[in-house]
């Protein structure tokens, strides 16, 4: 088990192959569908961002409300396939490392490979368990997204596997001998 801070840089990515398992701790942020997509228009209209995503990374999660006590509910991935559109992009603009679950397209894989960034899998359905890895969070941009607003999140040991590296490895291709869980 490979144990990781962030902010993740290109030399430690290069150190992670697909099928590693790693605890990261750290500073990461959330943003699903809605951030992405306005992250992403703002990027095209040349407007400021709301955070730097210079070396980021982000988890694909829309956190549910905190229980009495708590500072946050459950926190589980979110299916990364949908984010696929606004991948590249965020890639090419600094973002290193994104989390969440299932497979990632062709045209990620490649921008994973160009831009030298990695996607770690966060095992779907253990969003209670995750949410006991997140010692702090604050929402920092989209309040008016709810669950779906970008969040600051303080994470410590939090289990992934990293499912594609820099090196265009896949986790999730079948019948590769190479890409069995490590560490």
């Amino acid at each position: 088990m490979k144990e990781l801070k962030t902010p993740l840089t290109s030399q430690v990515l290069a150190g992670l192959r697909a099928g590693d398992r790693v605890k990261l701790s750290g500073e990461i942020f959330s943003a699903r569908d809605a951030a992405h997509k306005r992250l992403v228009q703002a990027l095209e209209k040349g407007e400021k961002l709301p955070l730097s995503l210079e070396g980021i990374t982000i988890f694909y999660v829309g956190p549910t409300p905190a229980p009495p006590g708590k500072i946050i509910g459950a926190a589980g991935p979110t299916t990364s396939a949908r984010m696929d559109p606004y991948t590249p992009l965020l890639l090419e603009k600094g973002v290193k490392a994104f989390i969440g679950k299932g497979k990632r397209s062709d045209r990620v894989k490649e921008a994973l490979k160009k831009y030298k960034g990695v996607y770690f899998t966060a095992t779907g359905g253990a969003g209670a368990l995750l949410s006991k890895c997140i010692r702090s969070v604050e929402i920092i941009a989209y309040p008016d997204l709810g669950p779906e607003a970008i969040h600051k999140l303080w994470v410590e040991d939090f289990p992934l596997f990293v499912a594609n590296d820099v090196y265009g490895e896949d986790l999730f291709e079948k019948g590769k001998e190479s890409y069995r869980i490590r560490g």
